[in-house]
């Protein structure tokens, strides 16, 4: 008998900036007599769900641990915890010393910058507020506004200095919320795999990473939203995917937005611009090695639009991308690299 448990993304607190969902299938998960139960870990983190699936033969219980894996990692790079070391260092406080996980998303944040040319650049913060789609107030846009703004935008502007942060101007302030879930998702996964785990699923905020089979053989399915402009309810697949050692992230302009004047502005803010992103490009799943890498790109290549991703991708044979995008009628087309075709079955 397969079984078909759909995991849905719930926004608690708008931690993460980029966000789409992913489903998460689990199927065939009753199997022979000498094979595991899987182990279930549901919770909250960072402003929204994580469901985690392990098989483990000494019927291990992970979740104390992982809670407060997941409980640290907040303490160092959510914009929502007002002491946690980035909002400290946003707020320009006196001798702040960064942590290994603030580190990590430094360093990969300015790879991530460099490779999108700057479509991808965490100092869009003070922007993400002025719009509305960060923890600060929002402001009147104005061209004058958005122009003040983009003065000190830059990650050119910010520098890490051993275990300190160094700005060129005191305003520059840091956001790590379009990568921050998929990094969580590589640390729990590299918890499991100091503990030996063989096979598991870690989904936080619809990133995912699989590792190994199911005991029965299986890959692991996830799921791929069609991007229909819905805040609240899951959407119906796009795409099935089934992936070993792999993770996946989805970026997409459907689920976080405003509207003004009757006009959209979605979530992802071109750092160039200061101004919501437009193009036809509707979402962005990007499957890589590891979750930060995926959901970093996935972020960069929402923002950069359908042709400068493709060139992108032809220069980063690294990653994969499976994206959806908008025709000149209004219906939905896909792009996917190559080395998709074999893991993505379409649902319809």
């Amino acid at each position: 008998m397969n079984t078909l448990i759909p995991i849905k993304k719930q926004v608690v607190n708008n931690f993460k900036i980029n966000f789409t969902f992913c489903f998460i299938f689990f199927i065939n998960l009753i199997f022979a007599q000498h094979t595991s139960d899987p182990f279930k870990i549901d919770g909250y983190a960072q402003g929204t769900t994580y469901h985690i699936t392990y098989f483990d033969s000494l019927n291990r219980d992970f979740k104390p641990e992982i809670e407060k894996i997941l409980q640290d990692f907040d303490k160092s790079v959510s914009t929502y915890l007002p002491t946690s070391i980035i909002s400290r260092i946003n707020t320009n406080q006196k001798n702040v010393e960064v942590d290994a996980y603030f580190m990590a998303c430094f360093n990969k944040a300015k790879q991530v910058y460099k490779n999108t040319s700057g479509a991808f650049d965490p100092t869009v913060y003070p922007l993400v507020n002025a719009w509305g789609f960060g923890p600060g107030k929002k402001q009147k846009i104005e061209k004058a506004v958005i122009d003040s703004i983009l003065k000190f935008v830059g990650f050119n502007l910010i520098t890490l200095k051993g275990n300190k942060i160094i700005k060129k101007d005191p305003r520059v302030a840091l956001d790590f919320n379009a990568f921050a879930q998929g990094y969580s998702v590589d640390v729990v996964a590299q918890f499991f795999n100091t503990k030996g785990a063989r096979s598991y699923l870690v989904e936080i905020g619809g990133e995912i990473y699989a590792k190994g089979k199911k005991p029965n053989g299986d890959n692991w399915s996830v799921g791929i939203e069609k991007p229909i402009d819905n805040k609240e309810s899951e959407n119906p697949l796009k795409a099935i995917a089934k992936i070993e050692n792999m993770a996946l992230a989805t970026s997409g302009n459907y689920r976080r937005f405003i509207i003004e004047d009757g006009i959209k502005y979605a979530h992802h803010i071109n750092p160039k611009t200061g101004y919501p992103t437009k193009n036809n490009l509707l979402s962005a799943s990007v499957f890589a090695k590891d979750c930060i890498s995926a959901d970093a790109n996935a972020t960069g290549i929402l923002v950069m639009g359908l042709e400068k991703a493709k060139a992108f991708l032809l220069l980063h044979t690294e990653l994969q991308a499976y994206l959806i995008y908008s025709d000149d009628k209004g219906n939905y087309q896909v792009f996917e690299t190559p080395q998709l075709k074999s893991i993505i079955t379409e649902t319809n």
